[in-house]
C-alpha cells in the first residue's frame, strides 16, 4: 500500500479528491471479492497482494493528508482522530473476520469485509473534499524536497520507526502463544489491546502535539515505543508484562502513523502535501520490507521459531534508532529546546 503511495498522492492533486477515494473503496473492495474466488496462492499475491495495495493507497493517502490542508491551529488533533480510525476498525475487525471463518468460511470473511469498503468508502467520499488545488502545469511530482537535508533526515527516521512500528503487531500475538504458552484466543486478544491502546494514543498525542510541537511529541513517543519493547517486552515473559508492553506500545507507537503527516505539513506546507506525504510513506514500504521478514528469519533461525530474543531486539534497535534521528532533525530545525516545533 505505501509503495503507491507517490502515484496516489500524484491522482489526488490531480484529479477531484471525492472521484480518486470512491473509484479507490471500489477497488479496494472488489480485491477482496475477487480473492474470495481465488484458488491458487498466485491468485491471492496478486489481489488481495497487489491490486489491494495500489487500491488502498487511493484511501489511505487522503486520510492522513487531507486533515492537514483544512485545520492549522489544532491540525495535529485532526489527524490523529482520522488516523485512529484504522486502530479502531483493527479492533474490531479481528473478532469480527475470526467468527466469520469459523461459522461460515474465510472466502465469506473476504466478501464481507470487500463489500463493506466499498460502501463505506463511497458513502463518505463525498465529504472528502480537498482544500488546496495544485496547477496542472506544475510539476506532476515535485522531487525537489529530496535535495532538503530535513526531508531526507525525516524519510530515513520514518523508515526506521515504520519498520519498528509494525513488528509488534505481527509478533506479540504469536509470542502470547508460542512463547507464554496462552490459548489461541489471546492471539486476537493482544492485537486488539495494540489497537485499543493506538486508538487512544494518536487522539492523545495528537492533543499533545497541538501544544508542545508534532516533532517534540513525535520524538517523545518514539522513546517511550522504544522502552516499551526493550523494557518490558524484552526482559519478562509473563501475559501480566506483554499486556502492559501492548498497551504502552500501541498507545506511543500510533504517532508514526497520526504524527509525521503533521510535521511534513508543519515543514514543507500544504500545497504539494499529497504528493509529498506519498514520498515519505515510499519510506514505511522499506521499513516494513527490512524488518518485520528479517525478524521473521531471526525468530527462525536463532529463536528456533520459540525464542522471541533476537526478533526483539532487532524491533527495539529500529526504534531506538528512530529517536536518535529524529531528536536530530528537532536539533538542526531548532537548537532551544523548550521550542514548539
Amino acid at each position: 500500500m505505501c509503495v503507491f503511495g507517490v502515484g496516489a498522492g500524484v491522482l489526488i492533486e490531480r484529479f477531484p479528491s471525492q472521484l480518486v477515494i470512491a473509484v479507490g473503496g471500489v477497488l479496494t473492495g472488489s480485491s477482496l471479492l475477487i480473492a474470495s474466488a481465488c484458488k491458487s496462492p498466485i491468485g491471492l499475491i496478486f489481489t488481495q497482494g497487489i491490486l489491494f495495495g495500489a487500491a488502498g493507497s487511493l484511501l489511505l493517502i487522503p486520510a492522513v493528508s487531507m486533515p492537514g490542508q483544512w485545520m492549522e491551529k489544532y491540525r495535529a488533533l485532526a489527524t490523529g482522530i482520522s488516523i485512529s480510525g484504522a486502530s479502531l476498525g483493527g479492533l474490531w475487525l479481528s473478532f469480527a473476520v475470526r467468527s466469520i471463518i469459523s461459522s461460515i468460511s474465510w472466502q465469506w470473511a473476504l466478501r464481507i469485509t470487500g463489500l463493506l469498503i466499498i460502501v463505506v468508502s463511497v458513502c463518505a467520499s463525498p465529504l472528502m473534499k480537498k482544500r488546496v488545488h495544485v496547477a496542472r502545469r506544475e510539476k506532476i511530482i515535485d522531487m525537489s524536497a529530496l535535495k532538503n537535508i530535513h526531508f531526507v533526515l525525516l524519510f530515513i527516521s520514518t523508515l526506521l520507526a515504520a519498520g519498528g512500528y509494525y513488528m509488534p503487531y505481527y509478533y506479540m500475538p504469536s509470542y502470547a502463544v508460542v512463547e507464554i504458552g496462552m490459548p489461541s484466543a489471546w492471539s486476537a486478544n493482544i492485537s486488539s489491546i495494540l489497537n485499543a491502546g493506538s486508538v487512544v494514543g494518536r487522539i492523545a498525542t495528537g492533543l499533545l502535539a497541538d501544544y508542545i510541537g508534532a516533532l517534540n511529541a513525535l520524538l517523545v513517543t518514539a522513546l517511550i515505543s522504544s522502552l516499551a519493547v526493550l523494557v518490558l517486552w524484552l526482559p519478562f515473559k509473563s501475559l501480566g508484562t506483554l499486556i502492559a508492553a501492548a498497551v504502552l506500545f500501541g498507545f506511543a507507537s500510533g504517532s508514526v502513523m497520526s504524527l509525521v503527516p503533521v510535521v511534513t505539513a508543519n515543514m514543507f506546507g500544504i500545497k504539494r502535501l499529497s504528493s509529498i506525504m506519498g514520498l515519505v510513506f515510499f519510506s514505511y514500504a522499506i521499513g516494513t520490507f527490512i524488518s518485520s521478514p528479517v525478524g521473521g528469519a531471526l525468530l527462525d533461525k536463532y529463536g528456533h521459531g520459540t525464542d522471541f530474543s533476537s526478533l526483539i531486539i532487532y524491533n527495539g534497535v529500529f526504534f531506538s534508532a528512530s529517536t536518535v534521528l529524529f531528536a536530530t532533525l528537532r536539533i538542526l530545525l531548532n537548537r532551544n529546546p523548550f521550542a514548539k516545533v
